[in-house]
């Protein structure tokens, strides 16, 4: 049966206001209420499945070579290909609607060992509806088949959640409730997802399950939930870098679940942890440019209501034993080291006694008895893209080895860190390096991951 306007709304609303909407629950208890792929087991042979794909990938020349999200979705596909479905994936790349998959469809037969076609114009969005090539495709398509359609990002539908508030969902809800409709009535009402690091509001991912009769979570994607990041959630040290302010609400979280001992932050985050120090200890730190409000546009601002929140996460980790080991000096615009800023200056690494401090503080780390502990990094510490500012990120990670080495249990966040381990380092130097930076973030952190509560949502009925 088709999913209402009004359905939708309520479906929406929920995802939107996030933990709002569901104060109560934890990762866990998402994971609990969401199918698994052996749940679609009796699924017939010659149905067409909906595959919410991890296609945001650059393919190499060769197989291994930037493709590590589309290997992450072959057990899965497999999986349907061996039960004679048809799977027709759908996904984006990058952020700008003008790119292709063209290579990911190319790359994705090369995995399969298939022909795996592409589908150019899927949907007419003047009047919200799949269009001829897809159906056509799929008849052609013979039991196993697998078949892309192209970025989903290039039409307006799939970014109509982005941004938007609870309030203002009711007048999308139409418009979506008919995109979700088209797919179930066009295409299929069997749906997975294996996406993984696809973790924003993308209607593919949060509005489409609304409309399917069966829904399950790709065996790639629970394996990360049910294995690595159930490590992560007993993290004992902790890192926090890069330029997002926001990720203090992750901290926060991490920190009220009661395993975190000791936390680095570098990036913006840092710069607020140390501006609370100061407060805290009557010593007051300038942060430059960084809290000027004529800045507060820029995404590296820091607003005085997000110190305030870092003066209490201080006080309140430090009345439960944790310490926080933040920069002494950074790396400004000239590339010169600075134990202090001035007003004007904006920080872009951290410096020399900033690394080293950084290195003694693991030292200590590494004194107890390390058998167990799990330690979790996150984002890179400066502008590490431009060699004048890659000092602080490409130091840390050889302390992520020594580690591992000692025993500690150590899990990269991907996004951001999963490229400076590659650049810096090596996969062996850590336990475990995601495919993905938000979603990690979000897992652990504060608020639900938006496909999770979808396919909850969606599996509730």
């Amino acid at each position: 049966m088709p999913v209402t306007p009004e359905q939708m709304q309520a479906f929406c609303e929920t995802i939107v206001r996030g933990r709002e909407a569901n104060p109560e629950l934890s990762l866990n208890d998402y994971l609990a209420d969401v199918p698994r792929m052996e749940s679609l087991s009796d699924v017939p042979s010659g149905t067409v499945v909906l595959v919410r794909g991890d296609t945001d990938a650059k393919p190499g020349k060769s197989v291994g070579e930037g493709d590590i999200r589309l290997r992450s979705m072959v057990e899965t596909l497999k999986f349907g290909q061996e039960r004679g479905w048809i799977q027709v994936i759908f996904g984006h790349i990058g952020r700008e609607p003008e790119k292709s998959l063209d290579k990911v469809a190319a790359r994705l037969g090369e995995l399969l060992g298939c022909d795996v076609p592409l589908v150019e114009d899927w949907l007419d969005e003047s009047s919200m509806t799949v269009t001829a090539a897809v159906t056509e495709a799929i008849h052609a398509a013979k039991p196993g088949g697998v078949i892309v359609l192209q970025n989903t990002r290039k039409y307006d539908i799939e970014r109509a959640l982005w941004k938007v508030k609870p309030e203002d969902v009711a007048g999308l809800a139409p418009k979506l409730a008919k995109f979700a409709n088209e797919l179930a009535e066009k295409v299929g009402t069997v749906y997975v997802n294996e996406a993984f690091s696809a973790g924003s509001l993308d209607a593919s991912s949060v509005a489409v399950p609304a409309a399917m009769e069966r829904v399950a979570l790709g065996k790639y994607a629970a394996g990360e939930f049910d294995g690595p990041m159930q490590q992560c959630l007993k993290s004992a040290l902790a890192v926090f870098s890069g330029i997002k302010i926001d990720k203090l609400d992750d901290m926060e979280a991490m920190i009220s679940r009661g395993t975190i001992k000791q936390i680095f932050a570098s990036g913006s985050l840092a710069m607020a942890i140390r501006k609370a120090i100061g407060k805290l200890d009557d010593d007051p730190v300038c942060l430059g440019a960084a809290e000027d409000p004529a800045n507060s546009k820029a995404p590296w601002y820091i607003p005085p209501a997000r110190v305030e929140q870092a003066k209490a996460i201080v006080a309140d980790g430090r009345e439960k034993g944790i310490t926080f080991t933040v920069p002494c000096d950074s790396i400004v615009e000239d590339g010169t080291a600075k134990d202090e800023l001035s007003p004007s200056d904006q920080q872009f690494d951290i410096g020399p006694k900033s690394i080293a401090h950084f290195h003694d503080a693991v030292s200590e780390f590494l004194e107890q008895d390390t058998k167990g502990l799990v330690a979790f990094h996150n984002g890179v510490f400066g502008m590490f893209e431009d060699p004048r500012f890659e000092g602080g990120t490409k130091a840390w990670y050889p302390e992520l080895k020594r580690m591992k080495e000692a025993g500690v249990e150590v899990y990269v966040g991907g996004g951001e860190g999963g490229k400076a381990l590659e650049k810096y380092g090596e996969e062996s130097w850590v336990t475990h390096n995601f495919t993905a930076g938000g979603t990690v973030l979000n897992a652990l952190g504060s608020e639900p991951v938006p496909y999770l509560a979808a396919l909850r949502e969606a599996a509730k009925g």
